[in-house]
């Protein structure tokens, strides 16, 4: 049984990938190469579907970047989503390249008869839009508040978010009124104020039944951007609200974000098709070198596909008791590997052996749970 009720949404397809209704809530990134660079982009598009990306989206700064999309869209083996801003006609030449989706920015694409020159072209091929709103896109006057961070009130983050949900519905309403609604819109508002994000969010989820996807935009670098998204995203996710997810990072592996993504979403029990590994945080007690076991374990597991749990424990005390829901664990010391299933003892080894006695017990454990093709 779910442990949150989500948001009923209405469900948008995009490329043959549900997002809303009841689908699982889709993780997705941009790809960091040069759109133009046809080939470094789809190279690195294959590697984002491998890491579990399920929805990719290259920027479109200009028209040759417009015209390497059919290529791209054909080599793809994932759903390809234009992101467009300022210059409309190449979200038409998106469309004519056969994207599965565009994102329109409100911010800087606000005229509407420019939009709906977009929507009357998208309507003939059925293909839906992500309406995102940034909060570094509004006006001046409703934005200036955010560059001091650590002067924000809760009033200026209401005020922003208010203003973002406006903006995000006055958009909605151009394809409402063209009779291209329900069915062809998803929205996103994103802030890099992880409260102001969470309020706007908040107020679209009550306004529209649309599906909303998350991000927290200019999280940062890695550590730092991983933390602030798990937070932003996790608060909505755990009110029901979120229908897709990026985390974006400054990294230049976008494989990076997609694995925290996907942690986030299994940490919330939205998803678990992928290895899940707990490890204590060491102390006193520790008597074998357990760190590198343990990104020894997490390399291995990186690539397999099965709703399983590895558990690399440091000592008697967290292992097996603390990790008895674990599929298999380890513990060891003075000279010992101790290897246990579900907080029972399965064999005793000796240290040096318990490495590859654990990732060959893995490999067996993971056969038995692989999913369905």
């Amino acid at each position: 049984m779910a442990v949150v009720t989500r948001r009923k949404a209405i469900p948008v397809n995009v490329g043959g990938v549900v997002i809303g209704g009841a689908a699982p809530i889709a993780v997705q990134t941009m790809t960091k190469t040069d759109t133009r660079d046809v080939k470094a982009t789809l190279r690195q598009i294959h590697e984002l579907k491998e890491a579990g990306c399920e929805i990719v989206r290259p920027a479109v700064p200009d028209r040759e970047a417009a015209e390497a999309l059919k290529d791209i869209v054909k080599g793809s083996p994932l759903p390809v989503i234009a992101d467009i801003h300022y210059d409309h006609t190449l979200a038409l030449m998106a469309i004519e390249a056969g994207v599965h989706c565009l994102r329109l920015n409100p911010g800087n694409i606000p005229d509407r008869e420019k939009v709906v020159k977009v929507v009357n072209a998208a309507k003939e091929r059925q293909i839906p839009f992500r309406i995102g709103v940034n909060a570094g896109s509004l006006p001046e006057e409703v934005h200036k508040t955010l560059r001091e961070q650590h002067h924000i009130d809760r009033d200026d983050r209401e005020r922003t978010a208010d203003r973002m949900v406006e903006v995000a519905l006055g958009h909605c309403k151009i394809l409402e009124d063209l009779d291209y609604g329900p069915g062809y819109i998803k929205v996103s508002l994103k802030a890099t104020d992880v409260w102001t994000n969470i309020m706007a969010n908040r107020k679209f989820a009550v306004a529209r039944q649309y599906p909303i996807h998350l991000g927290v935009t200019e999280s940062g670098p890695v550590e730092a951007g991983s933390i602030r998204s798990s937070v932003g995203l996790g608060i909505l996710l755990s009110e029901g609200i979120g229908d897709t997810i990026r985390v974006s990072l400054a990294t230049s592996d976008p494989r990076e974000e997609v694995r925290v993504a996907h942690e986030i979403l299994k940490t919330l029990a939205f998803r678990k098709e992928s290895p899940t590994l707990i490890a204590c945080p060491t102390c006193g007690r520790l008597e074998y070198d357990m760190v590198p076991t343990v990104k020894a374990v997490e390399a291995y597991i990186a690539k397999l596909k099965v709703p399983i749990t590895v558990a690399v424990m440091g000592c008697v005390v967290n292992g097996p008791a603390e990790a008895r829901h674990a599929d298999i664990g380890v513990t060891g010391g003075r000279g010992k590997g101790v290897i246990f299933k579900k907080g029972s003892l399965y064999k005793t080894v000796p240290q040096e052996e318990l490495l590859p006695v654990l990732l060959a017990e893995i490999d067996a454990i993971a056969a038995e749970h692989a999913l369905p093709a």
